[in-house]
């Protein structure tokens, strides 16, 4: 078996590559690259009962991949290049071969990938972090999950600007329910669940106007969703409208939280 490891920002991910199949994959919070990659490879084993000796070796990436040396427990380490893993894990899982592939963690990173030509596009530093930490000093608010379930209950009329309201008259290729100014409204009643929702879509719209920028200047027209932020009950929503208006399809695999790692453990 060939372990993947993906040390992010702000959590570590691994999965185990065993003849063809993704097995056990699990998230540790990463504080310490060297401490979070070998608990995580501690609690994977664990969790999997599995030991060393069922590990061929273990394909490692992601923010200080560098720091770990060749070795880790006793097993050998190989580095593999975020962007590559991003690309290999983004059409392995969604098995789509030309995309632009959504890696959403801390900040966001949009990779190309035609076939074996895999290139790093651009990226923003919109990402989790930024959803986190607004949510944070707006609402006191740094579990995504309540954040999420307060905006179930929210009205994005209360604090984004949208076509409609300025629009004295049809715009071709715009609905008038399609944002303006995001936050540009933000009535004086406007609760914390407006906040919330309006806090969502602004990270959910400026991640994927930016992915349907770079499908367009790479003659994509598919765009790959991976990373946890993909996998909230929001994203799916903010998406669809997103693809409904651009003619762009977002795809969010099963795995897109691991993508990153499995790109890794394929990549070997």
């Amino acid at each position: 078996m060939i372990i993947g490891i993906h040390i992010g920002g702000t959590t570590t991910n691994i999965i185990g590559y065993d003849n063809g199949k993704i097995v056990h994959p699990l998230t540790v919070k990463a504080d310490d690259p060297v401490a979070s990659a070998a608990g995580a490879l501690g609690k994977f084993l664990i969790a999997g009962h599995r030991s060393l000796v069922d590990v061929q070796c273990i394909a490692l990436t992601g923010i200080g991949a560098g720091l770990i040396g060749d070795h880790l427990l006793g097993l050998p380490v190989k580095l593999v290049s975020e962007f590559e893993a991003i690309g290999r894990g983004g059409v392995f899982l969604s098995k789509i071969s030309k995309a632009i592939v959504v890696s959403m963690g801390t900040g966001t990173a949009f990779v190309e990938v035609d076939e074996n030509r895999i290139a790093h596009w651009g990226g923003t530093g919109i990402g989790g972090g930024t959803l986190v930490g607004l949510s944070k000093y707006i609402l006191g608010i740094t579990d995504i999950s309540l954040l999420c379930r307060k905006a179930e209950k929210g009205k994005l009329n209360r604090v984004d600007l949208s076509i409609g309201d300025i629009a004295t008259s049809e715009i071709v290729g715009l609905p008038p329910t399609a944002t303006a100014s995001n936050f540009g409204k933000c009535a004086d009643d406007a609760g914390e669940s407006d906040i919330a929702i309006g806090i969502l879509y602004l990270v959910y719209q400026t991640i994927g106007i930016a992915a349907i920028g770079a499908a367009r200047a790479t003659g994509n027209n598919a765009i790959i969703l991976t990373g946890r932020l993909s996998t909230l009950p929001t994203a799916k929503r903010i998406f669809d409208d997103l693809s409904k208006f651009s003619g762009f399809p977002f795809y969010t695999p099963r795995l897109a939280e691991y993508a990153t790692a499995v790109g890794a453990s394929i990549s070997i």
